[in-house]
């Protein structure tokens, strides 16, 4: 009993961390594919001696810069040619034929969100599944211990 005890906290654990995690995912995919759904993460609180160093006329504490591109630290993708000593230069040919012109396609987000949502319910039907064989195993136990 304990050992299933121990089972059903730690995937109810790591279920809920799940959630939180696809949570973040979407409200990261909202940013981009709808901004008003996006929520913004919370501003910094600053400390008691901060707060009154800004009262008497002070600037706050300057927050770290994300670095890099999309904060991965890396400050710059560079592409770097063989330099040649030459003078001639050749222009490039005139680049090939494409499809028409672009167009922004609507509703494509509606599906990897759609499929978060659904990842999510399936941790919430999993959860609760988990909590009723519980409880119930737990009832069990305790019948089966007043039997004996």
């Amino acid at each position: 009993r304990k050992e299933e005890n121990a089972e059903y906290k730690d995937l109810i654990a790591s279920d809920s961390t799940a959630k939180e995690v696809l949570g973040w995912a979407k409200n990261r995919l909202n940013k981009f594919y709808n901004p008003k759904l996006h929520k913004a993460a919370p501003k910094q609180e600053l400390s008691a001696q901060d707060r009154v160093f800004v009262a008497q006329g002070g600037t706050p504490p300057p927050t770290a810069a994300p670095g890099g591109v999309a904060g991965t630290g890396i400050t710059a993708f560079v592409q770097v040619s063989e330099h040649r000593a030459d003078a001639e230069k050749e222009s490039p040919p005139p680049p090939p034929e494409t499809w028409d012109a672009y167009q922004k396609k609507g509703g494509e987000s509606s599906g990897v969100l759609s499929m978060l949502d659904m990842l999510v319910a399936d941790l919430d039907k999993e959860m609760q599944e988990m909590e009723v064989e519980e409880k119930n195993s737990q009832e069990e136990y305790e019948q089966f211990m007043e039997d004996s």
